[in-house]
């Protein structure tokens, strides 16, 4: 694990860009810290291998409209990218979900993967509770680790 300190103010894209020289050429999974969820990374790679495009980002329906996507469902926030998004990344001041994934949208080269189990974001302290008494009763729908 290399954790890489981005700054206070490099923005989503920026801080994305910082993480190049760990990446190198391979294919790599980024998601934002703060939700959980039960998606099958397994599928999720798959899936994104399968279409050949240069990102995948993971989506859910909720009742919250809290996404950027125009595709019917919200950004989970998992995403499966190719080494090509460091291209369309300018620097610390650009925001991932804005010019880079709309320009892939616009290019085709941006897919969503489509999860329909568990996901829940924590924004907020009730958010942040809810997960903590899900998990303290033993029922966390994201610890799929114990369910094997």
């Amino acid at each position: 694990v290399t954790v890489v300190d981005t700054g206070l103010e490099t923005m989503t894209g920026g801080r994305v860009k910082r993480i190049q020289p760990y990446v190198g050429d391979e294919t790599f999974m980024l998601t934002y810290g703060d939700g959980v969820c039960d998606v099958d990374i397994a599928k999720l790679l798959e899936f994104h291998r399968n279409h050949g495009k240069k990102a995948t980002l993971t989506a859910v329906m909720q009742e919250q409209q809290k996404g950027v996507l125009n595709i019917g469902g919200d950004n989970a926030g998992y995403m499966v990218l190719e080494p090509d998004i460091f291209d369309y990344i300018d620097g610390d001041d650009t925001i991932l979900e804005r010019e880079p994934l709309e320009r892939l949208a616009a290019e085709g080269e941006l897919m969503s993967y489509m999860h329909r189990g568990f996901w829940q974001c924590m924004d907020t302290e009730r958010e942040k509770s809810m997960l903590e008494k899900m998990w303290a009763s033993g029922c966390a729908p994201w610890e799929v680790w114990n369910q094997q």
